[in-house]
């Protein structure tokens, strides 16, 4: 079982003691520095100078340096960029001056369990891994919560690394739902994992498969929409709220033998031996050597694939269909405008 910690259990002062520099303003970096600044951090947003960022991150009433002058100035460095630009920078930009003393963070382990990135002897090394996108850790923070965060420590030269951890997991929010202890290493493998078999990867998959199908079979667009997008999130929520057994008690009885008859039937035996063979991938870092040379190559993969997404009949209907209900607008979590 893991240990799990709660802000009774962090000393604030800790991380109240250190300067902090955010490295990258996307949507990590938006919540880490604006909720760390408002539990009393001294906090530093690092950019390129050339960012589009740079001014959103003023405009939240944050100080923002470039990525060296940002490095220099403090003493835990959070490396918030995304993982494929995480090497480079911190090779030109970081390293030469980190110095002993210092700590180095990271919210997801990919550049160190990977060897990408090595910490120089005298640097501690830990990790504060949300277990949700940044606009909600945001929002949640906002709101008077939190959502749960992993940390793990790889090298902990100064022998406070841990405490320290668990004190930034606290101020950003994450004390309020729960802070658990893991490695780096089953962070990364199993994060990885789950955003390609489930969370992203699969939902997606299986959204626009059952889409197509009704389509295909003459339904009307929009109530294919509806049927296999719109009401996925009131299923989430209520498996959110209360697990499995949970949503299964909220839907009809003809819904809940659909689900437990037909569900094996598409998830079958077959299924679950991708699955495997895609966690295998991930552990002997055959995906991470497939994505650090996709992204020396220009990414023309992922630029394919993710216009071809984006160009999908799914996402044109979707688009229509949410414009006619404009509260979703209203509550939206992601606004480009901020970050």
């Amino acid at each position: 079982m893991m240990n799990v910690y709660y802000d009774k259990d962090a000393d604030l002062s800790l991380i109240r003691s250190k300067k902090v520099a955010i490295l990258g303003y996307g949507s990590q970096g938006f919540a880490h520095s604006n909720n760390l600044n408002e539990s009393g951090v001294d906090v530093v947003v690092g950019l390129r100078e050339s960012s589009p960022s740079w001014a959103k991150a003023e405009a939240a009433g944050l100080k923002v340096m470039n990525t060296i002058e940002a490095t220099k100035w403090a003493d835990v460095v959070m490396i918030l960029i995304p993982d494929e630009l995480q090497s480079h920078v911190y090779q030109h930009e970081i390293e030469p001056y980190l110095e002993k003393g210092m700590y180095l963070a990271f919210a997801h382990g990919f550049n160190i369990h990977f060897g990408q990135i090595k910490p120089p002897q005298g640097v501690s090394c830990f990790m504060v891994a949300p277990k949700s996108p940044g606009h909600m850790v945001r929002y949640e923070y906002t709101q008077g919560r939190g959502v749960p965060m992993l940390v793990a420590v790889e090298y902990d030269a100064q022998g406070d690394t841990k405490d320290l951890a668990i004190s930034y997991a606290s101020a950003n929010g994450g004390g309020r739902a729960g802070i658990l202890e893991t490695t780096f290493a089953e962070e990364t493998e199993t994060d990885l994992f789950g955003e390609q078999v489930v969370l992203c990867g699969g939902v997606t998959a299986l959204i626009k498969a059952g889409y197509e199908t009704l389509v295909e079979a003459g339904y009307a667009p929009e109530s294919a929409y509806f049927e296999c997008l719109h009401e996925l999130k009131l299923i989430v929520d209520l498996i959110y709220e209360g697990g499995i057994s949970n949503m299964r008690y909220s839907i009809s009885n003809t819904a809940q033998y659909g689900d437990i008859t037909r569900g094996p039937i598409l998830i079958d035996d077959s299924v679950k031996l991708k699955m495997k063979k895609i966690l295998s991938e991930i552990q002997d870092g055959s995906f991470a050597r497939e994505w650090i040379l996709e992204n020396q190559a220009g990414r023309p993969v992922f630029n394919a694939l993710t216009k071809k997404g984006e160009n999908h009949e799914i996402e044109k209907v979707g688009a229509q269909l949410r414009s006619m209900m404009p509260w979703i607008a209203e509550n939206r979590k992601v606004d480009k405008e901020q970050n």
